[in-house]
């Protein structure tokens, strides 16, 4: 006889951590053997400090009082339980009610013309403007010119995290990397569903052990502003100041600014970079020796 009664989607999800949990021994997350345990696997308080949550937080999700863990909780949920693709889906699944499981519509970005025009016409600081999940939506010439030797010019955290350029062009990548992931946290914070943000997190978290990591600490503020260091592979070093500005008329996007402090060898080099990246204009023929 087929039976038909299946656990809700809250009680499913603890039945599913207690299982997955008990799969996974202390060794396999690196853990000290404390000889015989009364459970097989790994204890609730482990779960819970492996994955920067407190011992209450977790034990409510096993027993279904917890309703709306975030995305970063149950990425980091995901990594201690060391669960394979399949597993994780169902993880995401199971954690998210049938009232939430309803796909939001992605959001359409574009930038406005005027907004484009003005970056367009900055040739002396670098600027471009992302959406709300850090994608590249415009960037003026210096600003493509800066960011050259990436081979990838779509988002911010792809770049950072899955393309090798950014090792030798940060001198201190490690920070970028912070505030970009503190600013995705903050974001997908207040739009937990939103379906590009999703996306993104669940590529990276496939593709960048790094970033799993950072996903599932617990947020830290973005600074309003920092001075960030670079290395570019044609005018050496740089300092520039990074600003990034809120859009009041395109809400979620951000207008990213870098300036260099006048005078100073970082003003120099972006000046030879602009050079360098100026379109060619073409030579007007004398009138005089056109008449000959």
């Amino acid at each position: 006889m087929h039976d038909d009664t299946r656990p809700g989607p809250v009680e499913g999800l603890g039945q599913f951590l207690r299982s997955r949990r008990a799969r996974v021994s202390p060794a396999d997350v690196g853990l000290a053997g404390s000889g015989r345990r009364r459970v097989p696997g790994l204890r609730r308080d482990e779960v819970a400090a492996l994955a920067g949550v407190s011992p209450g937080y977790y034990s409510r999700l096993e027993q279904g009082r917890e309703l709306s863990p975030s995305v970063r909780v149950l990425e980091a949920m995901a990594r201690v339980l060391r669960l394979a693709e399949e597993d994780r889906l169902e993880l995401f699944l199971l954690a998210r009610p049938t009232a939430r499981r309803t796909k939001s519509p992605a959001r359409v970005e574009r930038v406005r013309p005027h907004l484009r025009q003005l970056i367009e016409n900055w040739t002396r600081t670098p600027a471009f403007i992302v959406g709300h999940a850090q994608d590249l939506l415009a960037a003026n010439a210096l600003a493509d010119a800066l960011y050259r030797d990436f081979a990838q010019h779509d988002n911010v955290l792809r770049m950072l995290f899955l393309d090798p350029a950014a090792k030798t062009f940060y001198r201190s990548p490690e920070r970028a990397k912070d505030r970009a992931v503190a600013d995705l946290q903050q974001t997908a914070a207040s739009t937990p569903e939103d379906p590009r943000i999703l996306e993104l997190v669940g590529e990276l978290s496939v593709r960048s052990a790094e970033f799993r990591s950072l996903w599932a600490r617990a947020y830290t503020r973005v600074p309003p502003y920092e001075v960030k260091r670079m290395r570019h592979s044609v005018v050496g070093d740089l300092e520039l100041r990074h600003e990034a500005l809120t859009i009041r008329s395109a809400p979620g996007q951000q207008l990213v600014i870098l300036q260099a402090e006048p005078g100073s060898p970082s003003a120099d080099a972006l000046a030879l970079l602009g050079s360098l990246c100026a379109p060619e204009v073409p030579q007007q023929q004398n009138p005089a020796r056109g008449a000959q």
